[in-house]
C-alpha cells in the first residue's frame, strides 16, 4: 500500500506541473494577442491623429492648433474624441509633447511595457510614424 501513495503523490505532482505549464502558455498567448491589438489601434489612432492635424493645418493657412482639444471643438470637427484627455485608450497612454503652430510631435507609449503593448509610437509633422521598442526606454 505505501508504495501504491508514492506513486500517487508523483503523479499529483506531473499533472500540476502540466496543469501549469500549459496555462502560462495560455497566459502568454493571450497577453500577445492582446499587445498586438493593442499596438496596431495605438498606430491607427496616431495616424488619425496625424491626418487631422494635417487637414486642420490645411484649412488655416499651414498653422497647427496650439491645443490637441481644437481638433475636436472647431467646425468641421477633425476629430471625435479627445484622445490625450480620454488616455489611456486600449493600453496606450497618448500625448503631444510639442504642438504649436509650426508642427507637432505626438506619442503612444504602453501604460505596461511588454504587457499591454510593446512599441511606442510618435508621429511628427508631415505624418513621420516612428515605432521604437518599448524596454528600449526604460
Amino acid at each position: 500500500m505505501r508504495n501504491n501513495k508514492g506513486r500517487s503523490f508523483v503523479v499529483i505532482m506531473i499533472v500540476i506541473a502540466l496543469s501549469a505549464l500549459a496555462l502560462r502558455t495560455i497566459i502568454n498567448g493571450i497577453i500577445n494577442v492582446t499587445s498586438t491589438q493593442n499596438e496596431a489601434n495605438a498606430q491607427s489612432t496616431l495616424k488619425l491623429v496625424s491626418a487631422a492635424l494635417e487637414n486642420y493645418a490645411k484649412n488655416n493657412q499651414g498653422a497647427y492648433p496650439a491645443k490637441f482639444s481644437v481638433l475636436t471643438q472647431s467646425q468641421p470637427q477633425y476629430l471625435d474624441k479627445d484622445y490625450i484627455k480620454q488616455s489611456p485608450v486600449k493600453g496606450y497612454s497618448y500625448n503631444c509633447s510639442r504642438l504649436d503652430a509650426a508642427g507637432y510631435n505626438c506619442h503612444a507609449s504602453p501604460v505596461r511595457c511588454k504587457m499591454t503593448g510593446k512599441v511606442n509610437f510618435s508621429v511628427t509633422t508631415g505624418s513621420l510614424l516612428i515605432s521604437e521598442d518599448c524596454a528600449d526606454k526604460e
